[in-house]
């Protein structure tokens, strides 16, 4: 579909519109999860194959280029990404495998042809992290030897994770995230309830999925650590074991508050649960710095089985208890 540019990259596309016919070959943009890369590259991908722009280069959104771009079957553009829609039960899960060297070389061979229209040819490969060695190696040949009026746009959300190689053959480009009121504006014109608390334990990114089961679960994991008792650990393990998600959510929102309580004995505001600022200052105010250490330790040691098909209520209680351990005895 088209996509407009999200309010807050504004400043970001005026840039690159002022370079856009001395545009690089490979760009490649970075910046925070959820903050809308990929609807920025999007964007990008319709200003560079749209057949009428406007004089300032936006998109028309009208013409064939346009049209066969919104429909997917646009013969100059090429989109690499590992992402499969697999249906499970009612929703589609978006699951991520790698990007292989075949995809890569099928890729290659579109840039090297004539383009259709007589115009550029697009490549977009996203997240370009999930391209394997092999396939990282056959995109950097291309990248160094690029076909005339061919961009590559390469979205990345660990940039750290890419070959240096590839980085050093792009221009890169750091999008800005939204402000604070910038991101909450948002939230609240798509009619978001609690965004506040969302925006916050989201890091300040407002692109995430709505899950309100997993947000009420949350919720109660967060009375329950404001004043654990065994008995409520017990039965919390088991309600978290129905739901059938993975460790790694309730790693994640632990992480969290346990993050919260460092800042806490610190004097600092809570970054991701600002809501329940003073039962975290209760923790905190009588917290152990080694106690608190060690707990993250735990936590670190577990992240890597995160996805793992662990007895995940086994792990929760575990957890929990020691976090009970460590509560008792602040």
């Amino acid at each position: 579909g088209m996509s407009g540019l999200l309010p807050w990259q504004a400043a970001d596309w005026a840039q690159l519109r002022a370079q856009f016919d001395r545009l690089p070959h490979a760009i490649l943009l970075t910046g925070a999860t959820g903050t809308g890369k990929e609807h920025f590259a999007q964007y990008l991908v319709q200003a560079l194959l749209c057949e009428a722009p406007a004089a300032d280069h936006t998109p028309c959104g009208r013409c064939e280029g346009c049209r066969w771009l919104a429909q997917g079957t646009h013969p100059d553009f090429r989109h690499l990404t590992p992402l499969v829609e697999e249906v499970e039960g009612k929703a589609a899960v978006r699951k991520l495998e790698v990007i292989k060297i075949d995809a890569v070389r099928a890729v290659i061979e579109f840039a090297f042809l004539s383009s259709h229209r007589a115009g550029r040819r697009v490549v977009l490969v996203e997240p370009a992290e999930a391209m394997n060695l092999n396939a990282a190696n056959a995109l950097l040949k291309v990248l160094e030897e690029p076909p005339a009026d061919v961009v590559f746009i390469l979205v990345t959300h660990a940039r750290d994770k890419l070959l240096p190689t590839i980085k050093s053959r792009c221009r890169q480009m750091l999008l800005s995230p939204p402000g604070r009121e910038e991101a909450l504006q948002f939230l609240h014109t798509r009619g978001m309830a609690d965004a506040e608390a969302l925006l916050a334990f989201h890091s300040g990114a407002p692109l995430f999925e709505p899950a309100p089961e997993q947000d009420a679960l949350r919720r109660e994991l967060l009375e329950l650590l404001a004043a654990p008792r065994l008995l409520g650990i017990l039965d919390y393990a088991a309600a978290f074991d129905k739901q059938k998600w993975p460790l790694a959510v309730f790693l994640d929102w632990l992480h969290k508050w346990l993050l919260d309580i460092g800042l806490s004995a610190r004097q600092m505001p809570p970054l991701y649960y600002p809501a329940h600022a003073s039962a975290l200052h209760k923790v905190a105010a009588q917290t152990d710095a080694a106690a608190l250490f060690a707990l993250l330790g735990r936590l670190s040691a577990l992240a890597p089985y995160g996805h793992h098909t662990l007895n995940v209520k086994m792990q929760l209680e575990r957890i929990l208890i020691d976090y009970l351990t460590f509560w008792q005895n602040k």
